[in-house]
């Protein structure tokens, strides 16, 4: 138990007792947080994630919400919004700094504007700069810890900045620790022509508009692609498009997207993934790993179903 009066004295930012998460994700589903904490910027984020730790409390840093299942009965502890409170960003010469609240495509537009490529292949691609590092998002050949430099985070109830050679990179995954938040990063970009980039960015934002099912409430991809084929593949030959648990539905129109049809509960979402990841491994043999996080499920820490 943690004393909201006392955080009050400290911190300057949104308090929140027992609140939704389905505002806060893009799946639009989720229970309530025991407490919600939404920061005003970088010292209020920075001195909230450290009490937190500090009292050992399970807490959740959630940016734009994408690529998170949260449980309908919520999460036994805090969550931290780092959607508002982490959004400044600036460029020196070839050198970005982006804090990890900025979504993604304002930071590929940023860069866009300043003539600096490298990024634009993630056009898209929804959630947040410190999402997609946690991540290592990445797309069409490209990931976001290409350029990267260094990284600024709260360990262990510390604040430090740490090179990127620190931190091992692979497919959509990084060697942080679970209680590692990150709060800011630098990138050092190669230049470009910026009308290439520009195009480069909308040919990559039409494509994803023509193949992914935009206009339904999602989490993005729910499972990792393999090393020799997308999951989609093994997917759709399972015969799994369109197949639907309550309102959750295995996207007709890309079959590695689970979309909220309206109404959909996690429990809906929850048991269409243990289906799509029997019945395909039932067929090939293949084992489905999960790229979308699960939040306040009882296998959240180790990401199984």
């Amino acid at each position: 138990m943690i004393s909201i009066e006392e955080i009050k004295k400290f911190f300057r930012g949104r308090i929140m007792l027992s609140e939704p998460l389905s505002s806060y994700t893009t799946f639009r589903i989720g229970g309530p947080a025991d407490y919600y904490f939404e920061p005003i910027d970088k010292e209020d984020t920075t001195v909230i994630i450290k009490y937190l730790q500090s009292q050992e409390v399970p807490f959740a840093v959630i940016g734009k919400g994408s690529n998170l299942l949260v449980s309908d009965s919520g999460f036994r502890g805090a969550v931290v919004n780092i959607n508002k409170g982490l959004k400044s960003m600036k460029v020196e010469n070839a050198t970005v700094y982006v804090e990890a609240g900025v979504q993604l495509n304002r930071f590929i537009d940023l860069c866009i504007q300043n003539s600096l490529k490298g990024v634009e292949m993630l056009a898209g691609i929804p959630g947040t700069v410190g999402g997609a590092i946690f991540m290592n998002a990445g797309a069409y050949g490209g990931e976001i810890s290409t350029y990267l430099t260094e990284i600024e985070l709260v360990r262990e109830g510390n604040c430090i900045v740490i090179p990127r050679e620190e931190i091992k990179f692979s497919y959509r995954k990084a060697s942080f620790s679970d209680h590692d938040v990150i709060i800011s990063a630098k990138f050092q970009l190669p230049r470009g022509e910026k009308a290439e980039l520009e195009k480069r960015k909308n040919e990559l934002l039409l494509t994803r508009n023509r193949k992914h099912p935009v206009n339904y409430p999602n989490c993005g991809s729910v499972f990792k692609n393999l090393p020799d084929a997308p999951a989609a593949k093994y997917i759709e030959e399972s015969g799994l498009k369109g197949k639907q648990i309550g309102k959750a539905q295995v996207s007709e129109k890309h079959a590695n997207f689970i979309i909220n049809l309206g109404g959909a509960t996690a429990l809906d979402v929850y048991n269409l993934i243990s289906l799509v990841k029997k019945t395909v491994f039932e067929k090939f043999g293949i084992n489905l790993e999960l790229e979308v996080k699960l939040l306040g499920f009882e296998e959240s820490n180790n990401n199984k179903v």
